[in-house]
């Protein structure tokens, strides 16, 4: 239960501002179509947090648990920094239309998640708990918290929040897990 809950709130807090929720916004904006943008997040998500949690479980057989805890703290940690610098999305913003909604949403999000911050986090969150099912469940889940309401709400709601602040919150919440798990693996 811990791995779910933890996977979700990082992932939701780590999701605020990212690239991939300005690219909800953009695909809402674009299609007006929520449905497949939402399904096509999830399916997305699914498989490439999947991979990135089998990556997680397969690194952990590698490496002595010693060396894996220093591994995870100092990843714990670069996540922690790596949340406070703002992520913007690329200018060429071009989709795939003949993919129609879902699959150019899909493609967009499948590949804008590639060595993204919550990506690399669920290859930590992986690594650091032994199941795999409840992590990707649970940045799958962070992730729709995150992005739903950008496709629903759009433009207006992402203004609304404080994104520095949700950044510093969730770079808090990624040094603690860091300090954590070199304290207490």
């Amino acid at each position: 239960m811990q791995a779910l809950l933890l996977s979700t709130g990082i992932v939701a807090l780590a999701e605020i501002g990212d690239k991939t929720q300005l690219l909800a916004l953009l695909l809402a904006a674009r299609y007006k179509k929520p449905v497949p943008i939402v399904l096509g997040i999830l399916v997305a998500t699914i498989l490439n947090h999947w991979f990135a949690a089998a990556v997680g479980q397969w690194l952990t057989g590698l490496v002595s648990p010693e060396v894996m805890r220093w591994i995870l703290g100092a990843s714990f940690m670069a996540m922690a920094a790596w949340m406070l610098v703002p992520d913007k999305l690329d200018d060429d913003t071009r989709l795939f239309d003949r993919l129609g909604v879902f699959g150019a949403t899909f493609l967009a999000f499948f590949l804008a998640e590639m060595g993204d911050k919550t990506q690399i986090a669920t290859v930590a969150l992986s690594a650091r708990f032994d199941s795999l099912l409840a992590v990707v469940t649970g940045t799958t889940l962070g992730m729709l918290l995150a992005n739903i309401p950008a496709v629903l709400l759009g433009e207006a709601a992402a203004r609304a929040l404080p994104k520095h602040i949700v950044h510093r919150i969730a770079a808090a919440i990624f040094a603690l897990v860091g300090v954590a798990t070199l304290v207490a693996f």
